[in-house]
């Protein structure tokens, strides 16, 4: 029997090995900043062509490699982080496995030029797949220059499954922000297409905050900072009313690291117990410096997750530490013992003051019958049958009245034939109205949650939406993982009435607002409405539009706790029924039930 077992080729490993490495051009862009890092740069600039699909360059003024280390680097498992196993548990730099450049050489075409300060000319290296297909001296500055173009070109079946050049931009600026804010002493600019998308310049961190996500996130973050035997924790976290329902910023990085950590995320949801909403996330952005020998990062190829060794006391101080913050810098009402220049409050003294009893005064000899003058009375109409005459024109509320028939669609359910004219609101949240089979009861804020989004949904189709001017024009800024997103929704929220514009670098100005919703605070409508869409809005146009309408339709309904005047209670009534269903709301929930009339008698013991 022949053996069957066989040594696969250095082409075919690495291709294996870049299955786990290189899933997306987020991830050779990752890759190579963080060797960039490594190498002592002090400004980084990243050039993407169609998301990564075409080309992604990155350039750095780091220490550079000779002609050897430049060859060699290509190699699997040829690395300068580590040269024995116990310094895995040492570790300082970024990259260790050596698996990065193998893998990105294996599934793409990779030029690299490079020179150290100590020479005078460097080196221009190509490969393709894998395989070296030159070498020759250049001359070029300081640093690294990595250029990789047709990413995954001999692996068609894995470019075919790439997303959208949106979905792949997004996913570029989401790990580029998450090196760039571990290193805020590094400057970097990313280029998407030609276009400047990120030009951030070294400073403190709260200001590369600042840079990222915008000026109001900063402005609502708090100084968190502990330092402990076991570990040490600096950062900020976000005032109470900073918390969003979606789209919260959270990060965390251990010893220069980004890492998922969903245990220490509860941690920092337990402190904000009962100060936010429950389901509210509140941004964060916490930096651990744990001794590397506590930690393990070589667990994944991604290197972002990362076990501890006191996991649960860390746990604990993380805990205590976003306590401090939030009752350390949090405003509280004060007691104010200025009293300088104000009037002074008597104080009662009873040996002082003497207190009388008060008494009502009088006057005894005062007689409404005496007089020679007659109390006037009113006058009687000899026709008082013509006071009895309105009252005629009143209806009576028999049951040919409460129940009489309208006109009706076929679409419309049989229900708006036997409903009565007059309705009753209880604890203003529901609608009650009788109807032949019993007594109906209606929540209005899900009602009405129905009728906006068949409205809004009527709109998109017909784009009839009416918009209302707003005095002061509301700017709003977003980061640019985020912007790619939003630049996607903006036409869709024009048909629905938004006057909202684009003014480059995730900023964005809003000049009005679909008529009907004058009073609602415009920007935070906006946000609550993208928050959703870019939770559930997909590729599929009409599933935009569905996301944006329900969004919208939830933020605009009538909220609990209004009361109604029977008209308006009508006027919710007859356009419930006018839907295509009158039972639930898009997403689900009851909207109206019947109480039988048979059920109200037993209830009643009849």
């Amino acid at each position: 029997m022949s053996d069957v077992i066989q040594l696969l080729p250095d082409s075919v490993a690495n291709q294996i090995a870049a299955g786990e490495v290189i899933q997306r051009p987020a991830s050779v862009i990752k890759e190579l900043v963080e060797n960039a890092v490594d190498a002592g740069a002090k400004m980084i600039r990243v050039l993407v062509v169609d998301a990564g699909r075409t080309s992604i360059q990155v350039i750095d003024d780091g220490c550079g490699m000779s002609e050897t280390d430049a060859r060699l680097a290509f190699e699997r498992h040829a690395t300068s982080k580590i040269r024995q196993a116990d310094d895995l548990f040492a570790l300082h730099t970024m990259g260790f496995r050596g698996e990065a450049l193998p893998s990105i050489a294996a599934v793409s075409v990779v030029e690299l030029t490079t020179r150290m300060a100590s020479e005078e000319i460097g080196t221009r290296l190509t490969l393709q797949g894998s395989r070296v297909v030159g070498q020759e001296p250049a001359a070029c500055p300081v640093g690294s220059n990595f250029k990789v173009e047709n990413l995954f070109f001999n692996v068609p079946a894995r470019r075919k499954f790439l997303k959208t050049n949106a979905t792949e931009l997004n996913n570029i600026l989401t790990a580029f922000e998450r090196i760039v804010l571990v290193y805020p002493e590094i400057g970097f600019v990313l280029y998407s297409n030609g276009q400047e998308q990120m030009n951030l310049k070294a400073g403190p961190l709260r200001q590369r905050i600042a840079d990222v996500f915008g000026k109001k996130t900063s402005q609502e973050l708090l100084p968190v900072e502990v330092d402990t035997a076991i570990c040490r924790i600096t950062g900020f976290v976000g005032k109470p009313e900073s918390a969003r329902k979606k789209g919260g910023h959270d990060y965390f990085f251990v010893n220069g690291r980004y890492m998922r950590q969903p245990y220490f995320h509860k941690a920092v949801c337990s402190a904000y117990e009962r100060l936010v909403p429950e389901g509210m996330q509140v941004p964060y952005f916490l930096y651990f410096n744990v001794d590397p020998a506590d930690i393990d990062v070589n667990i994944h190829p991604t290197k972002t997750e990362i076990k501890f060794e006191n996991e649960q006391s860390i746990w604990q101080i993380l805990l205590a530490a976003v306590k401090d913050a939030i009752g350390k810098f949090c405003e509280v009402p004060a007691i104010d013992f200025d009293t300088e220049g104000r009037p002074d409050i008597p104080v009662f003294d009873p040996q002082r003051d003497v207190l009388e009893q008060p008494r009502v005064k009088y006057n005894p000899e005062y007689n409404p019958f005496a007089g020679g003058g007659q109390t006037a009375r009113p006058k009687v109409t000899p026709d008082w049958q013509q006071l009895y005459e309105a009252a005629t024109t009143v209806p009576s509320y028999t049951e040919d009245y409460l129940f009489k028939a309208e006109q009706e669609s076929p679409e419309t359910h049989t229900l708006i034939s036997e409903k009565s004219p007059v309705h009753y609101q209880y604890k203003g949240c529901y609608i009650m109205t009788a109807v032949k089979s019993g007594l109906m009861i209606i929540d209005q804020h899900r009602a009405d949650i129905r009728i906006r989004y068949e409205r809004y949904m009527e709109q998109f189709k017909q784009k009839t939406a009416n918009m209302q001017r707003i005095l002061f024009p509301v700017m709003m800024e977003y980061p640019l993982s985020d912007s790619v997103m939003v630049d996607k929704f903006i036409p869709d929220l024009q048909k629905m009435g938004f006057d909202i514009s684009s003014l480059g670098g995730g900023s964005y100005v809003v000049n009005g607002i679909p008529a009907g919703l004058e009073g609602i605070d415009p920007e935070r409508l906006i946000r609550q409405v993208l928050a959703d869409a870019l939770e559930k809005g997909g590729g599929n146009t009409e599933d935009i539009h569905a996301a944006l309408a329900l969004s919208m339709a939830r933020h605009a309904a009538i909220p609990q706790g209004q009361v109604l005047t029977n008209e308006e209670m009508e006027q919710v009534v007859n356009e419930l029924f006018s839907c295509t269903n009158v039972n639930y709301t898009p997403d689900g929930k009851l909207i109206q039930r019947i109480l039988p009339q048979q059920e109200i008698e037993q209830l009643l013991g009849n």
